[in-house]
């Protein structure tokens, strides 16, 4: 059987998003959940697929990786989630490689296959329209719908006393920041860190960082309005790097030492290379942005001289089902204000929730699928 809903379908490369009315399956298979989505994050990773800058996706295709929702449906061989149950979608994994098996599900052997691939694990389309052309899924989620069927490893479930329309973006912006800083960089306290890009992720990253006991923590933009919130969440110094040299900047800023950690959120050679540059003795930069550009580095020599390291980070490192527990438990100390930086549109207005992200007018755009629903 399916369900009519409707979801924000993208045609071609380059194409805005429209809302149609598609079909979803709404039996779940083994393993599978059926969601109501009330509201979902709009990350850089949608934008790069519609503009075609994250490779060879199939489309059509219903975007959306960062959706919060209402469990409809369960599978049969579903444990540990039920209907009634609110939860946040993040990534899939299969759980059983070696990595998975190891705890490291964003290393998973088959991840650009069950995220990338825009069907279900066993072939099946998600939705389809009414004459039953395919429309791919994102991530196994596709969260720009009002209901969606997903695995039930995409799927964290947290308190009914969270609000729902706050928590989708905790799915991957903000988690791929913090992880970085919490699961793979894991830096010392009294340590200094500059974070290239004030937008969700490196916001998740600057947030991350004060907890983790950062000493110094830099924020580099060319937007004075996301410095100044930079600074309210937790930067100790902003850089303005339109008006300034970012590299001799953080230099001066460090005594001349440089940082010992670098997050690149840009996704742009010359920034990548700046952060690098930025790094001290021993520093190490992890590049996040999906991004088709290429990643040119300081001479060999001056690299291995000063034994700075380049690290690749997929979705934080994060196990999503602790990771998005972690942070809402941060949030609700006060000690993680994600939610400073989002803004609600009506689902309606996806087009113009889209543009205020790529703009950076807005850090983190919150679509309202479900405007009746209330914590």
């Amino acid at each position: 059987m399916a369900k009519e809903v409707q979801a924000a379908v993208v045609e071609a490369t380059n194409g805005a998003f429209e809302i149609k009315n598609v079909l979803v399956d709404d039996q779940p298979g083994p393993n599978e959940v059926l969601v109501h989505i009330v509201a979902s994050g709009i990350c850089h990773s949608d934008e790069a697929v519609r503009v075609g800058d994250a490779g060879a996706i199939p489309l059509p295709i219903v975007l959306g990786h960062e959706g919060a929702g209402i469990v409809e449906k369960v599978g049969g061989s579903v444990t540990g989630i039920n209907v009634g149950d609110h939860v946040v979608l993040s990534y899939d994994y299969d759980g059983t490689c070696d990595n998975c098996l190891a705890g490291m599900p964003a290393s998973c052997e088959n991840w650009t296959v069950l995220n990338m691939g825009g069907k279900r694990p066993n072939g099946d389309a998600t939705f389809t329209t009414k004459k039953g052309q395919a429309v791919g899924n994102f991530f196994n989620q596709s969260s720009f719908s009002t209901t969606t069927l997903v695995q039930d490893r995409n799927v964290t479930v947290v308190g009914k006393d969270v609000d729902l329309r706050k928590v989708g973006p905790l799915g991957c912006g903000f988690v791929t920041g913090s992880g970085t800083v919490f699961n793979t960089l894991k830096p010392e306290p009294g340590s200094t860190m500059a974070i290239f890009g004030t937008g969700a992720v490196g916001a998740g990253a600057l947030m991350a960082a004060k907890i983790a006991g950062c000493s110094q923590i830099i924020s580099v933009d060319i937007k004075p309005n996301r410095l100044a919130t930079a600074k309210e969440i937790g930067a100790t110094d902003t850089v303005n790097s339109a008006e300034v040299d970012p590299v001799k900047a953080i230099k001066d800023l460090t005594g001349g030492h440089g940082v010992d950690y670098a997050v690149d959120t840009t996704g742009i050679s010359s920034v990548m290379k700046q952060s690098v540059d930025a790094l001290g003795i021993n520093g190490v930069m992890a590049p996040l942005a999906v991004s088709p550009k290429e990643l040119s580095l300081v001479p060999f020599g001056d690299l291995v001289a000063e034994q700075k390291s380049v690290v690749g980070v997929l979705m934080g490192n994060a196990v999503p089902q602790i990771e998005i527990k972690r942070l809402i438990n941060f949030w609700q100390k006060g000690l993680y204000p994600f939610d400073k930086l989002e803004k609600t549109f009506k689902f309606s207005q996806i087009n113009q929730a889209d543009q205020a992200s790529t703009s950076g007018a807005v850090i983190k755009p919150v679509l309202i699928m479900d405007e009746d629903y209330s914590v």
